[in-house]
């Protein structure tokens, strides 16, 4: 199976910067899009930001210019590096991969466990 396991969530205050990562372990083909989604109290999960095998990224308007989405392809990790935080970036911050367990099967996606971020004003 896959495992996405993710690090470096944590408290900042507000204009400071986190790093956040994910490892994928297991047994697979290929790890195709992955991402990066939150969820603050009361509010609906959201996708922050994405990034494609070939390193095409997109964001949400509200990070645009503060956070930006990584990979590296040999260590199956995908990061988000997040700058100028701020109180509204307070959430549960959760890794999603979509990969294939072998090359004949269809994708499936799989999440994180979750990594708490929490900004101070």
């Amino acid at each position: 199976q896959v495992q996405l396991v993710e690090s470096g969530g944590g408290l900042v205050q507000a204009g400071g910067s986190l790093r956040v990562s994910c490892a994928a372990s297991g047994s697979f083909f290929s790890i195709n899009n992955m991402g990066w989604y939150r969820q603050a109290p009361g509010k609906q999960r959201e996708l922050v930001a994405a990034i494609t095998s070939g390193g095409s990224t997109n964001y949400v308007d509200s990070v645009k210019g503060r956070f930006t989405i990584s990979r590296d392809n040999a260590k199956n990790t995908v990061y988000l590096q997040m700058n100028s935080l701020k109180p509204e970036d307070t959430a549960v911050y959760y890794c999603n991969a979509w990969v294939k367990i072998t090359i004949i099967r269809k994708e499936s996606t799989y999440w994180g466990q979750g990594t708490q971020v929490t900004v101070s004003s």
